[in-house]
């Protein structure tokens, strides 16, 4: 029996988000998103217009949320928090990252898809440049702001990802100690200028 026509968009983007987990995004359809919420059609609708405007509401969430996450850690370990998240989403079968580079690739033919992408990495990179200005006081090299840096960490975390996307037996594990040492090194430059 379908629930009664008050549900909150946050509520369906949970149940889109459990849709999308367990049928795969080839297979999510609004329709999917309503039978497992137990509500109509017509209820998806009235929150999300279209497939892509849910999609794109599941990817601002799971990065909004994991931010959010990150952003309550002190700010020593702010950085090994955000290291272990992005390895976390990199995988060969991340849900997350075939559903951001699917909607990355509609987006080229669809200006305001593409406008509401930017502007969920233009957040990711102003969380990751406000969180780095938590552990670090200014940039480990001169000449790089802040800003750049989280330009840069948010590339380097999208292209890892979409690296293991493409190969099943991309090294996560090294790949990402690595990052963490890249980091620790970038830190201990920091550390020995101020001296």
């Amino acid at each position: 029996m379908a629930k009664a026509n008050v549900i909150s968009k946050n509520d369906l983007i949970k149940y889109a988000k459990e849709c999308l987990a367990t049928n795969g995004i080839e297979k999510f359809t609004l329709r999917s998103v309503a039978e497992m919420a137990g509500v109509t059609q017509g209820t998806i609708y009235y929150h999300f217009r279209t497939k892509e405007q849910l999609l794109l509401a599941i990817v601002q969430d799971i990065s909004k949320n994991s931010w959010a996450e990150i952003s309550q850690k002190s700010n020593q370990y702010i950085i090994s928090e955000a290291i272990e998240s992005a390895k976390n989403r990199c995988s060969y079968d991340s849900y997350f990252h075939k559903l951001f580079s699917a909607l990355l690739v509609s987006s080229f033919n669809n200006e305001k898809m593409r406008i509401q992408l930017g502007e969920i990495v233009s957040n990711e990179n102003n969380t990751l440049t406000q969180n780095l200005s938590k552990f670090w006081s200014k940039s480990p090299i001169d000449g790089v702001s802040l800003e750049t840096w989280g330009i840069l960490l948010t590339a380097i975390v999208d292209g890892l990802a979409l690296q293991a996307l493409l190969q099943k037996d991309f090294p996560v594990e090294k790949t990402y100690e690595e990052v963490e040492q890249l980091f620790k090194g970038l830190s201990n430059l920091l550390y020995e200028k101020d001296e």
